[in-house]
């Protein structure tokens, strides 16, 4: 899947922000407290709407009235342009969070559209307000005309639930589901490294967790299954770690799994607990982008912290590999280092303005393209304050 652009109206510091022609690797900067864990947040909480409801994503944030931007009227609005492939058609997804006459949040618009073709006006797959609308049956390519497109009205439980989540359960809806299933791949990490390196409970594990605490049973389950990948990430490992030579998911007799590394110096491993903060987040970030079943979507906030910054430069060619491999990844980053090993034109900035934020592209500024042009590394105008305009 590709996002090729993103709308956001409303939600916190984004009074009106709209970041178009969005690279497969974006790299996203900023001072502190521009709103670049909140642009991340943006993709959280629709995770966390779909997951659960409109209500408790808010809840969980503080409620409508701490979510939607200060001192500003209306609903808290999204526009999500992507399509899940290069050959498949456009996709535009808008959906509107406001409140009811009881002060209640609920789902007042939300429309799902794609694009046959070039030329055209987008038709609606799905088209819901507070509960209630239509939905076209089968699959995005299946109406050579769209006029026969077969369309249900249909009701959910309740105004706070996406429509994409009720009826993306159901074959009938496969363009619903389609895009559902994506949003429940979006994966914005939370890393916790303490968590990453304790032993864990032995029991069945694929994928990564958002904060890393499954590490080792992850680690155990690649070694089993697939272990050309698990090689693959120790090679990378010894090559980018000095001394680490081996590591091992080891079961323990009570139940539990923890992880050891092996230095080449010395005859017995090492458990994770005696390992440096960087050696375990470099392991994990090995083990995320060599995850067999690739995310749609990876959001990752300042890869740099507990990382020696001669690290990152190769950190960064993973990330790059990882997207030009079908994924999208999405880094924020204070790191001249990490932005040395980029392209101007996977750079993003946002700055604030009277309490909010805008977000744009670093090669839409002269002088920054004009440096990078003549030779100039991007983290070094960073430093000195040229990459960003203004």
């Amino acid at each position: 899947m590709k996002i090729e652009s993103i709308k956001i109206h409303n939600y916190k510091v984004f009074k009106d922000v709209e970041v178009k022609d969005i690279s497969n690797m974006a790299v996203f900067l900023g001072k502190n407290g521009v709103g670049k864990t909140t642009f991340f947040d943006v993709f959280g909480f629709l995770h966390d709407c779909l997951n659960s409801n409109v209500r408790s994503a808010l809840a969980k944030r503080g409620g409508f009235k701490e979510v939607v931007s200060r001192e500003q009227k209306g609903n808290i609005e999204f526009t999500i342009k992507f399509r899940a492939s290069e050959e498949e058609p456009l996709i535009t997804y808008e959906i509107s969070i406001g409140l009811d006459e009881h002060a209640r949040a609920v789902v007042k618009k939300e429309v799902l559209r794609f694009r046959r073709g070039q030329k055209g006006s987008p038709w609606k797959v799905l088209d819901f307000s507070c509960g209630e609308g239509i939905a076209a049956e089968g699959k995005l390519n299946s109406y050579e005309d769209v006029n026969l497109a077969k369309r249900r009205k249909q009701k959910l439980d309740s105004p706070d639930i996406l429509a994409i989540k009720g009826l993306g359960q159901f074959k009938e809806f496969e363009a619903v589901s389609t895009f559902r299933r994506l949003i429940e791949d979006w994966y914005v990490a939370d890393f916790r490294i303490d968590a990453a390196r304790e032993r864990q409970e032995a029991e069945y594990g694929e994928q990564l967790s958002r904060t890393g605490d499954n590490l080792s049973v992850v680690t155990k389950y690649l070694y089993d299954n697939h272990p050309d990948i698990f090689n693959k990430i120790i090679e990378n490992m010894k090559l980018r770690i000095p001394g680490v030579e081996k590591v091992e998911a080891q079961e323990t007799q009570d139940g539990y799994i923890v992880l050891r590394f092996q230095d080449g110096k010395f005859q017995n491993p090492f458990s994770a607990k005696y390992v440096s903060d960087g050696t375990i987040k470099m392991f994990t970030y090995l083990v995320l982008l060599n995850d067999p079943l690739q995310h749609a979507l990876l959001c990752i906030e300042e890869p740099e912290n507990q990382l020696y910054p001669e690290l990152l430069g190769g950190l960064a060619e993973e990330f790059r590999n990882y997207a030009n491999a079908g994924g999208q990844v999405f880094v924020s980053t204070h790191s001249p280092d990490f932005l040395n090993a980029v392209e101007l034109e996977e750079i993003y900035y946002l700055q604030k303005k009277d309490g909010f934020t805008t977000i744009k592209k670093a090669s839409d500024n002269p002088i920054a393209r004009k440096l990078c042009e003549a030779g100039d590394l991007p983290g070094a105008l960073w430093k000195q304050g040229l990459l960003v305009e203004g």
